[in-house]
């Protein structure tokens, strides 16, 4: 980065309070591109691991993050300071499998009522 060009420290939260990847971001970075970053640097220890960038949701300011906005749309506080530092929440929600989708229909199905109305 060139002198006097914006910085944005990051650092990403994890459900256990563990932070991670941190580090400074370009404000033309996407949200899906440091979901990336997550998924591939994520601690192999711990106990929910996501396995695609699908599973990731990122949270600023109370805010999801879509995966289309870049870090200078996500009104982030920029700084040429060292020191302050962005906390992004990071919830792993697994897809849910399509094998539990179709049951969950299934079950619908037998608990409505077979009567038809002519």
């Amino acid at each position: 980065m060139a002198d006097g060009e914006q910085k944005l420290e990051l650092k990403f939260r994890i459900y256990d309070g563990t932070d991670i990847c941190h580090g400074i971001y370009a404000p033309s970075a996407t949200v899906a591109t440091l979901k990336q970053i997550l998924v591939a640097e994520w601690p192999q220890d711990k106990a929910t691991i996501p396995k695609s960038v699908n599973d990731v949701k990122l949270i600023h300011a109370g805010r999801i993050l879509k995966n289309s906005e870049t870090l200078a749309d996500s009104q982030m506080t920029f700084s040429n300071l060292s020191g302050e530092v962005n906390t992004v929440h990071v919830v792993v929600q697994p897809a849910i499998s399509k094998k539990k989708t179709d049951k969950q229909e299934e079950e619908q199905k037998l608990k409505s009522c077979p009567c038809t109305i002519l």
